[in-house]
């Protein structure tokens, strides 16, 4: 299957059965474009013109937008209700994490994730072999969180998201930590960026790596 970097929280995911786009932006609030792409499954992890953009996205696709088991295109998902803040949604609301099954690859988009995650929450996720995880905090959980998660997890390969990038609206900005503040907590601070994963289960690397997306 092969990944791609779309901005903010969202990605690309396209396997041989299906594409699947995850948090699609509205581009007048992010302030960049959002690429011209099409899909088969849109999953959006909370009511946020940051996540859920469907309209942006060309295809017809399925939506899917809460908590629950699904299966469309040889895809399985599941949606688990989290919270976006550390108070249990009174600040922020609801965010749902992503478990997809996909060509035998588990990965887990963690959303706007707000809080370290409890025991139920890293039993019901189990094996993750690719975690989609934030890191620029504020909104989300800090860099010092995010590492600490990835400790939790224990996922094969890392790809960083939600962080402050070139050509945001100042606003958005201003509430996202550079990326190498995570980088420096996983003590993994010279990472090259690549425009894409390729990636299949008989490909994933023997010890745990960060891959950044451009």
């Amino acid at each position: 299957m092969e990944i791609s970097y779309l901005g903010l929280s969202s990605f690309k995911i396209r396997s041989k059965k299906a594409t699947l786009v995850t948090d699609p932006f509205s581009p007048d609030y992010v302030g960049i474009k959002y690429p011209n792409t099409e899909a088969d499954i849109i999953s959006i992890s909370h009511d946020h013109p940051g996540h859920n953009y469907s309209k942006g996205v060309g295809g017809n696709p399925v939506v899917i937008a809460g908590p629950g088991e699904y299966e469309i295109k040889g895809i399985k998902i599941i949606g688990i209700r989290t919270y976006h803040d550390g108070q249990k949604g009174v600040q922020r609301g609801n965010n749902v994490i992503y478990h997809y099954m996909i060509e035998g690859v588990v990965i887990v988009h963690c959303g706007d994730l707000g809080h370290k995650l409890n025991e139920k929450e890293i039993e019901t996720l189990g094996e993750i072999h690719i975690l989609m995880l934030p890191v620029g905090g504020v909104t989300t959980i800090s860099p010092v969180v995010a590492s600490e998660i990835v400790t939790q997890l224990e996922p094969v390969i890392i790809i960083p998201m939600h962080y402050k990038t070139t050509g945001y609206r100042s606003e958005i900005s201003a509430n996202l930590a550079d990326v190498s503040e995570f980088l420096k907590e996983t003590g993994k601070e010279n990472i090259i960026p690549q425009p894409k994963l390729i990636i299949s289960k008989e490909k994933l690397p023997i010890e745990p790596m960060i891959v950044m997306l451009e």
